[in-house]
């Protein structure tokens, strides 16, 4: 359960993150760092790590794109 809960938190992270690439509003991605946080957390407590995975991914992509642009962006 709490790998379904992971995954849905990465997916959602990830929808709202599409939009974010546009670079005027880049800066709204700082907002979705602490929610892919909190999707790796729970899926460290899970007993599968795709949901992890997942997040983690989902979140070195948001680091990396704020890296690009300076993090402001």
């Amino acid at each position: 359960m709490l790998n379904l809960i992971s995954w849905l938190i990465g997916l959602v992270c990830l929808i709202l993150g599409i939009p974010l690439l546009i670079p005027v509003v880049g800066i709204l991605l700082w907002l979705l760092l602490p929610v892919c946080a909190l999707g790796i957390l729970i899926g460290a407590l899970s007993s599968k790590d795709s949901g992890r995975n997942f997040n983690i991914l989902v979140f070195v992509l948001i680091i990396l794109r704020l890296s690009v642009f300076g993090g402001v962006a």
